[in-house]
């Protein structure tokens, strides 16, 4: 057997500790008074975070579908894997951080629900007053895993697995918890100043956008890129069925974020809906306009720009309005692509033009299109005669993009500091699949690498 070092086997020393460290901790009845509590409410974001749960395996598929077949099976690994590490550390901290009690607007107390203390017998969350607290963080949860692994689809094809499973853990406690108080927390400095955000634009996708631009620039361009060879995608019907687990996925991410089974939730249930297919056919039309013919994977990009767009204004935004939100949205990002395509940054699967200007825009846009008409907590836009609001919204956008870009540049550059970030070059050109998990995924068949011997399955 190889020798291990220190680095090699740290993260399972740090997992055992977490875990030997759980058996001391007092056990609680589950929310035993439930007489305020609505049953309604709970069996509706019961299923809404299962539903937010299946957009991870989605965006493994979405992105697993893209990316050149030697490296289908590493990136999808990587989305996947961040069920795990998040949903380990956000009970034993993340959530605290969260939304534990407030710390001068910037940081909840780490100590507040270390371990879950008081989540299960506590009062209920003061935004979701009719469900019980331990639910409404299972929901928090699903947010916190997708957010690490939309970063993957930037930093695909290159970057060491071990180092991006650190990458998951310092991003989720250093980027994520910050933005999730400052936003959602009620005494959060965003919050406090009166910006909207209100399933995740800034929270989630800024975050993981401006999180995937740092990283490709830490990263630099793989070969293929300088040598500017056309990767074709590894499997097409793996786009069109992630972006449908997405697009399912998002109706309890949007939906859901009414944290009740309410007519908000219904509201933005279809506005998700609506941006999304309003955005797929605007990404898909724009090409026909520049010349190029209509594609699915063109349509299933639009749509997932459609729904991220939508995100931050699913909850304030009218029916109608939203069609304005993904046409606008799919073409800038679709700009954006194009843009990008021609410089040397190495985005491989665009995730900054998708989801972080996606992000942006759609903050914006609620600044422009948010009316009190549809959610009385919320506030008018500039439409609607409120230029102060889409300033603040504005003002929140700049905050959240400066920070997570710089927090996650010095994340991935302490990252590289410490551990190989990028995989070598015999190992690139051989693919993730193979170097990194000893698998590799070839037209339709799974080759499976043990003790020297290679075996065929057929992949399903």
């Amino acid at each position: 057997m190889a020798k291990r070092t220190l680095k090699q086997i740290a993260p399972f020393l740090i997992l055992a500790a977490i875990a030997l460290a759980a058996v001391f901790v007092k056990p609680v009845a589950d929310f035993s008074d439930t007489s305020q509590y609505n049953p309604a409410d709970i069996a509706w974001i019961v299923v809404a975070a299962a539903l937010v749960f299946l957009m991870t395996p989605g965006l493994a598929f979405f992105y697993g579908g893209m990316v050149h077949r030697k490296n289908v099976i590493s990136t999808m690994m990587k989305s996947v894997v961040a069920a795990g590490v998040v949903s380990v550390l956000w009970v034993f901290v993340v959530y605290s951080l969260c939304f534990g009690e407030d710390i001068g607007g910037f940081i909840g107390n780490p100590a507040t629900h270390l371990f879950f203390k008081d989540v299960n017998s506590g009062e209920p969350w003061g935004g979701a007053p009719t469900i019980p607290k331990s639910l409404f963080s299972v929901f928090q949860l699903m947010f916190a895993i997708i957010t690490p692994g939309l970063v993957v689809g930037a930093v695909a094809e290159r970057i060491r697995f071990t180092s991006y499973i650190l990458f998951i853990a310092l991003f989720s406690i250093l980027v994520y918890a910050p933005l999730a108080h400052w936003s959602w927390h009620p005494d959060g400095f965003l919050y406090q100043m009166g910006a909207l955000d209100f399933a995740g634009g800034t929270v989630v996708h800024i975050s993981a956008g401006c999180a995937a631009l740092a990283g490709a620039l830490v990263l630099k361009r793989r070969k293929s890129h300088m040598e500017h060879k056309e990767i074709p995608p590894a499997n097409i019907p793996y786009v069109l069925i992630g972006t449908g687990l997405l697009w399912f996925g998002w109706f309890g991410f949007n939906a859901g974020s009414a944290l009740g089974a309410n007519s908000l939730a219904v509201s933005a249930f279809v506005t998700t809906n609506i941006a999304a297919a309003s955005a797929g056919l605007g990404w898909m039309f724009f090409d026909v306009v520049r010349g190029k013919k209509p594609s699915v994977v063109g349509f299933c990009i639009g749509a997932v720009v459609g729904l991220v767009a939508i995100t931050p204004a699913a909850g304030f935004v009218a029916i109608p309005q939203s069609i304005f939100i993904g046409v606008v949205a799919a073409i800038i990002s679709n700009i954006a692509v194009y843009y990008k395509q021609k410089s040397t940054l190495d985005d491989t699967l665009d995730v900054f033009p998708c989801h972080g200007i996606g992000g942006m825009v759609g903050m914006l846009l609620t600044g422009v299109f948010a009316t009190t008409a549809v959610n009385s907590a919320g506030a008018n836009g500039l439409f609607y005669g409120n230029s102060a609001f889409f300033f603040t919204q504005l003002k929140a956008m700049l905050i959240a993009v400066g920070y997570s870009f710089a927090v996650s540049f010095i994340i991935f550059k302490f990252i590289n500091f410490i551990l190989p970030l990028r995989v070598s070059a015999e190992e690139e050109e051989i693919g993730l699949d193979a170097t990194q998990h000893n698998e590799k995924y070839l037209q339709g068949t799974l080759l499976v690498h043990s003790n020297g011997k290679i075996q065929e399955e057929e992949a399903i």
